[in-house]
């Protein structure tokens, strides 16, 4: 096996979060449901822009996140995803890179403008957000480098990328190169709605060997296998996956192999303000721990530490070092 660059590379949306501080005034004005996620056309991204307050500007996406939380523990990570060449384009690419994570998808020069999530906060802490997809949609089997794929240990996939043919591909791609270079796949369900739209393709992945680790929440679970019963979800994932992340919330986590399951608590949080992003970080957590050969429970529990910290405060990007709070927690030297 050929040496390693990065612990994890990931794929995924490439969006730039655009927040603002909000009311329930305005978002009656703009007949925004409150605490609700819409996907918006660009017409609409540009009129919620101008109608926004001050905002700030930052690199996201749901394996974007993941990624920067594996280079903020220490990790050697990279991302993949498309962005066009406009200004928040170069603000994604700057704020990605200035987290420490390599960043060289070419920046589109035709097609539609940056992918953008507006998110308002309103003063009880609730977001709402509407998401303009655009160049992010349009990853194509042309971006993935394969130097960079085969120079990382683990490939971390995300699910929201199958719903574009062209992303498809570039996925599917992207799991060969890694495959022949004996490196890890892992991938994301992303989200139970995107599980209900891509069950059967998720489940050939995961029987057919191309995922060699899978990352779902309970919800996603019972929908892969369409059951109420969260056990009996938990038995027929032990027959599919070679590895698997199931979280559950204030439940805590496990990682569920055909031979064993092993369970940690969720780290105690003094109270939650924001569950955005907790998934992310939990599988930044882990996919650190498992790059780096560390016993899973150990890895289960810098996943639980870094959703804890992200849960404790409004953002899906850490507040505090999370290599530090890990260091404190015994959990890392």
């Amino acid at each position: 096996m050929s040496a390693t660059r990065y612990d994890v590379i990931g794929i995924g949306n490439a969006i730039v979060d655009v927040l603002s501080h909000s009311d329930d005034d305005f978002l009656a004005r703009q007949k925004m449901p409150k605490g609700s996620m819409s996907l918006i056309d660009e017409k609409r991204a540009e009129a919620i822009y101008n109608a926004m307050g001050p905002v700030i500007e930052c690199s996201g996406g749901s394996a974007a996140n993941t990624i920067v939380g594996v280079a903020m523990l220490g990790g050697k990570a990279a991302f993949i995803g498309k962005v066009k060449d406009d200004e928040l384009g170069h603000t994604f690419a700057r704020d990605i890179r200035a987290s420490g994570v390599a960043y060289t998808t070419p920046l589109a020069t035709e097609g539609p403008s940056t992918a953008r999530c507006y998110i308002l906060v309103t003063p009880d802490g609730q977001r709402t957000m509407n998401t303009y997809l655009g160049a992010a949609q349009d990853l194509s089997p042309g971006d993935i480098s394969s130097d960079e794929i085969r120079s990382a240990k683990v490939l971390y996939l995300e699910g929201y990328l199958w719903d574009p043919k062209q992303a498809k591909e570039a996925f599917v791609k992207a799991a060969g190169i890694a495959h022949e270079s004996g490196r890890t796949v892992a991938l994301t369900l992303s989200d139970a709605f995107c599980v209900d739209r891509y069950r059967k393709e998720f489940l050939l992945l995961i029987r057919n060997k191309t995922v060699d680790l899978l990352f779902a929440n309970e919800a996603e679970l019972k929908s892969l296998y369409e059951t109420g019963d969260f056990d009996a979800a938990v038995e027929a994932l032990r027959k599919d996956a070679g590895i698997a992340v199931v979280t559950r919330s204030e439940k805590g986590a496990m990682v569920v192999t055909k031979d064993t399951i092993d369970a940690v608590p969720a780290f105690p949080v003094e109270r939650v303000v924001d569950t955005t992003g907790a998934g992310d970080l939990f599988a930044a957590g882990f996919l650190y721990g498992f790059a780096n050969d560390m016993p899973h429970t150990n890895s289960l529990k810098l996943g639980a530490l870094c959703a804890a910290e992200i849960i404790s405060h409004i953002g899906a990007r850490p507040a505090k070092n999370l290599r530090d709070l890990a260091s404190e927690s015994g959990l890392l030297k």
